[in-house]
């Protein structure tokens, strides 16, 4: 299949390695502006490895700051939150080929550090597993884009580590949650890319579908074939059905029933 020829071509570029933790950056005052920190590294070091060479970086065009441009390709690299970019997206593919890049965390490091932003005090694997198919979580902000003709994503498998900050005792949190913690996130840092999958066509989203699933299916038989949970096929179902992949055709009781249209 075209992702993973892709995938070979990714793991050749990266090789076979140890992973090594970057060194942890240092500031004189941390900024508690922990939304704009949250992304910053971990969108840089993405724009750094998807760029080749002959690439223009974060180039002015139509109002809009574009973070590579190669050849009359539009490259737009957003870590979450797709519906910030709805706007600039639908604008932009009036006239111009764009392709929205996306990291999912595969595999995630909790790293805490103490107040200086630096100094490491523990470390731990996240017990969440990031799979492709996370990509729907982000794509119920802009189905119809994806049947677009100038539209294309690529979604990136991603090692990571997610920097955790521990207050000092006379600091207020960065912002509120729902349960009390001694923490704010203060960043997140690329480790390593691992795999890649390209979605140029409406056949590259059928593919998302289990070839296991009966001709009629309800959004538990869905999520029981991905093996996820059922708030994915929920978001699976929604995107498919808005783009003409999916399709209701009944009831079993209170749930929904879906099918696949046949493709033209």
């Amino acid at each position: 299949m075209k992702h993973k020829a892709k995938s070979e071509k990714l793991k050749a570029k990266s090789g076979k390695r140890e992973t090594v933790y970057p060194q942890l950056s240092t500031s004189p005052t941390l900024s508690r502006t922990i939304g704009v920190l949250q992304e910053r590294s971990l969108h840089a070091a993405l724009k750094k490895w998807y760029a080749r060479r002959g690439d223009k970086i974060e180039t002015p065009l139509e109002g809009y700051h574009i973070d590579l441009v190669r050849g009359d390709l539009l490259i737009e690299i957003q870590t979450r939150n797709f519906f910030a970019l709805k706007k600039k997206l639908s604008k932009l593919l009036e006239t111009h080929r764009l392709r929205l890049v996306h990291p999912i965390a595969q595999e995630k490091w909790l790293v805490r550090v103490a107040a200086d932003g630096v100094t490491e005090i523990s470390r731990r694997r996240s017990p969440k597993r990031g799979t492709f198919h996370d990509i729907f979580d982000e794509l119920v902000a802009i189905p119809t884009l994806l049947a677009h003709p100038n539209f294309s994503l690529d979604i990136l498998l991603i090692h990571a580590q997610e920097i955790r900050r521990v207050r000092a005792a006379h600091e207020k949190p960065a912002k509120r949650t729902r349960f009390p913690r001694d923490w704010d996130r203060h960043d997140h840092q690329l480790l390593q890319v691992v795999d890649s999958r390209l979605i140029e066509s409406l056949a590259d989203l059928r593919a998302f579908l289990p070839n296991n699933l009966p001709a009629q299916f309800t959004n538990r038989e869905l999520a029981r074939a991905l093996g996820g949970p059922y708030a994915r096929a929920q978001s699976m179902t929604y995107v498919l059905r808005q783009i003409g992949i999916l399709e209701r055709v009944g009831k079993r009781g209170r749930a929904i029933l879906y099918a696949v249209i046949a493709a033209d």
